[in-house]
């Protein structure tokens, strides 16, 4: 009876054991199987802020060069950088923050930092400054900003990229205006921004026939830029020379290329790219342009600017430092085209065109025929549009391909994803936050292509909410 009874437990342990096993293993298929679904394990998300400010992550260049450091400011909103003093970093394996820059007598009125990329290049940061006299009357504005920047070997230290002059005679190479949202081009050499020119400003109060229009402007380590008069704290030397590279005009035609703002740009190309006749343009910059079709309606098209290695020549008639009753003029040997001729224009949250860094396509945003904003691309020399996503929600933010150029990454649908575009396939990189949690703003790549930063708010231990750095490691 024993030996029976033995035998009998035996045989049911045994089918315990198999359907166990059986159980597993089918599991691990499941596992296995939604994994290739999806072409990738789900990486995991690591918090790399939690203290109780705002850690603001610019649209692009967060990682330092060698991808040790993310850098952001101190804002806990997307605009309010007037009110934002502070420029630091976080360490992404030690979750060190080292402060980078503090700005003297900040007020409510400025003069405010923010904004901030690492060049690709060296252990130095950009970013907005405010000009320093910003008070009550004269606050911190699109037209009262230059670009200021900082080694991180010497926090603190302040060095002026782009010149600046508000007093004839004007400076050729000195702007008289704001620089905002410094791009540095691959070999870090060259820096895009958006432009608002304090002269015409100002002369825009008594003459409403003349507008402050937003134009795309660059500079460039060819020479430094000394102004006649610094005594004050309105004017600045700079130690790049600068040029404004879009025409605008305060009356486009309707129907034409011509526009009235020209904003939120990107390079093309890590090496530029290769035009219709087979040649390398080494420098290039797509931008939006807004335009008015036949009905005299605004609409926003891509627009493509060609910019010769010499950004220190002058149109005849036409001086880069512009006149007291001119904008400043676009250096000879500068093109300009429109490439997209949409229906409806690009359309969606804001966000800033980025190439692949091949140069052989410039992402935009734009609705579908179902009305969800999806990322599309267009050759910098016009042509077809291509559709890299086909999702079902809206792209909610700015967007960046990887250093690879395989693939691109956004928010969408209160999550991180990614879309290879071989393929098309849309991958849900995290899971799907409540509202008040969600991923927010850009999601920025690491140089090596290995990680993602971005932001979320988080409750602090004072209850209010806060922007924090994340990461995730692929």
């Amino acid at each position: 009876m024993r030996l029976k009874h033995n035998h009998q437990h035996h045989v049911i342990l045994n089918k315990r054991k198999t359907i166990l096993f059986l159980f597993v293993y089918c599991g691990s298929l499941q596992l296995l199987c939604a994994q290739n679904q999806t072409g990738i394990k789900k990486p995991m998300e690591i918090q790399l802020t939690s203290d109780n400010h705002g850690h603001l992550l610019n649209t692009s260049q967060c990682f330092s060069k060698d991808d040790q450091w993310i850098v952001y400011d101190g804002r806990n909103v997307d605009d309010g950088i007037q009110q934002n003093g502070t420029i630091a970093m976080v360490h992404v394996k030690t979750k060190e923050i080292r402060t980078l820059y503090t700005t003297s007598h900040q007020t409510e009125y400025g003069p405010g930092v923010g904004a901030v990329t690492f060049s690709p290049v060296e252990d130095r940061v950009l970013f907005i400054h405010g000009i320093r006299n910003a008070d009550k009357e004269n606050p911190y504005g699109y037209s009262r900003r230059t670009g200021v920047s900082v080694l991180i070997s010497k926090p603190g230290v302040g060095e002026f990229l782009d010149a600046r002059n508000i007093a004839p005679p004007f400076t050729p190479g000195a702007l008289r205006g704001g620089t905002h949202a410094h791009s540095w081009s691959a070999d870090g050499k060259w820096i895009s921004f958006t432009y608002n020119d304090y002269i015409i400003e100002q002369l825009s109060k008594k003459d409403s026939s003349i507008k402050d229009l937003r134009v795309v402007a660059v500079m460039n380590d060819s020479r430094s830029v000394q102004v006649p008069d610094t005594s004050g704290v309105e004017n600045n030397n700079g130690k790049m020379f600068s040029a404004v590279v879009t025409l605008v005009t305060e009356h486009p035609v309707p129907g034409s290329d011509e526009i009235d703002k020209a904003f939120d740009e990107g390079w093309i190309g890590i090496d530029g790219y290769i035009k219709k006749d087979g040649t390398r343009q080494k420098r290039a910059i797509a931008f939006q342009g807004n335009v008015r079709d036949q009905n005299d309606k605004t609409k926003t098209e891509v627009f493509v600017a060609d910019i010769p290695d010499d950004i220190t020549k002058a149109k005849t008639g036409c001086p880069l430092e512009g006149t007291a009753t001119t904008r400043p003029c676009v250096p000879y040997g500068v093109t300009q085209r429109r490439i997209t001729f949409t229906e409806k224009g690009i359309q969606g949250p804001r966000f800033w065109l980025r190439s692949t860094p091949d140069g052989k396509w410039i992402g935009f945003l734009t609705t579908d025929e179902k009305g969800i904003v999806q990322i599309y691309a267009v050759s910098p020399n016009g042509g077809a549009i291509r559709q890299l996503t086909f999702n079902d929600h809206s792209i909610d933010g700015p967007f960046n391909f990887s250093p690879d150029g395989k693939q691109v990454a956004y928010i969408a649908d209160n999550s991180v994803f990614i879309t290879e575009l071989n393929n098309n396939v849309s991958k849900r990189l995290t899971q799907r936050s409540p509202d008040a949690e969600k991923p927010e703003g850009p999601v920025v790549w690491s140089n090596n292509g290995k990680m993602l930063t971005y932001n979320r708010y988080l409750k602090g231990n004072n209850g209010k909410n806060y922007l924090q750095v994340f990461l995730l490691s692929l």
